[in-house]
């Protein structure tokens, strides 16, 4: 076992996994606390797809999210809180540079590297992500839940 796999392991699963279930909790006590509709939405990886050894840790700790993501949609369909995640993709955010950069040795322009080998040459983008956030939030979703959206740039399975 690597030396601090453990606390790796603890620390990953308190932010990715454990947090979002309490956040996930209060929303459903307010929400039906008040008789209300409502809807979340998480933030997952493509790591949850199991694509990267390296990051075993976080791909666990994605996989629960997603699992939580699916039972919680499935718990709260009559109380009308609807429960969906993003699978984010390959995208230049500040938590990715210094894994890239650094942890795996890419170099400072590691996101141009990567962006070059992608079939639409580009990363995924913030705004992206934030526009199909605010499109599960919305009534425009419907009676969508449960969904685990891959935001990918490939057919995950195909």
């Amino acid at each position: 076992m690597l030396p601090g796999a453990v606390a790796l392991w603890d620390r990953l699963f308190a932010v990715n996994a454990r947090a979002p279930f309490l956040l996930m909790q209060a929303v459903i006590r307010d929400t039906t606390g008040r008789g209300a509709a409502g809807s979340i939405v998480n933030n997952l990886s493509m790591k949850a797809q199991c694509r990267t050894p390296v990051f075993a840790v976080c791909a666990a700790t994605r996989g629960a999210l997603a699992t939580l993501t699916k039972n919680a949609a499935h718990a709260h369909l009559a109380d009308r809180v609807r429960d969906n995640g993003i699978l984010m993709g390959r995208a230049a955010s500040p938590a990715e540079q210094p894994v890239q950069a650094g942890t795996l040795g890419k170099g400072a322009n590691w996101a141009a590297l990567v962006a070059a080998e992608m079939p639409l040459n580009r990363l995924l983008t913030n705004d992206e992500v934030a526009r199909l956030a605010v499109f599960l939030l919305s009534d425009a979703s419907g009676l969508m839940t449960g969904a685990l959206i891959d935001m990918e740039q490939k057919a995950i399975g195909a």
